[in-house]
């Protein structure tokens, strides 16, 4: 099947990618673009895994304050080079998850960031409300350990669903993003401000 210029310049505007990575990804999938994007996140995420041991020292510090000004972020994105820094597609990847932090409201970066004591408290809130609920112990301990998992999407950032697309977490969205770019990213550490908070 020939694949036309136009399939490409669709998905690479949907993907990202390379022409190269989205001429093979539509060959693959005889022109099914939403195969071939399939196909590329799949890719994105491999390449990310690779590059995810990677130092990263450069990066940019976003700010977001959003229409109103009672509610900023600010937000530290590293990547490996201050060449990638400034591109257009790391500006959009930071732009994006201070905008997450903005609407969600995490509490964290990672699951490994969270203390321990709000960790404890929650998980004896789950425990007792599986407990009242008239559950065996057995039961009420995977009720409590489900509502958990729950919880930490819910509060941590890479656990997150992604606000402009929530059929991905922001952990996915970060993984393409390093398909994309080329170099390891990480998203280090934020701020979220509102007023009277």
């Amino acid at each position: 099947m020939a694949i036309s210029a136009e399939d490409v310049k669709k998905l690479r505007v949907v993907s990202g990618a390379g022409i190269m990575d989205c001429k093979n990804a539509l060959k693959e999938t005889d022109g099914d673009v939403d195969k071939a994007v399939e196909i590329l996140r799949k890719k994105g995420i491999a390449k990310a895994d690779k590059k995810a041991g990677r130092d990263t020292k450069d990066g940019i510090i976003e700010s977001y304050i959003h229409p109103g000004s009672k509610l900023g972020v600010l937000l530290e994105v590293n990547c490996e080079t201050d060449f990638v820094a400034k591109t257009d597609n790391f500006k959009q990847f930071v732009h994006d998850i201070a905008m997450q932090i903005a609407a969600a409201n995490p509490m964290v970066v990672r699951r490994e960031e969270l203390p321990q004591d709000v960790i404890d408290k929650e998980m004896d809130i789950y425990k007792a409300q599986a407990e009242n609920e008239k559950k065996p112990p057995h039961i009420a301990e995977k009720i409590a350990a489900g509502r958990m998992e729950k919880f930490y999407q819910e509060v941590v950032l890479m656990e997150q669903s992604f606000v402009k697309d929530p059929n991905k977490n922001i952990e996915q969205l970060l993984k393409e993003t390093i398909g994309n770019i080329g170099e390891n990213v990480s998203v280090n550490r934020f701020a979220r401000f509102q007023l009277g908070e």
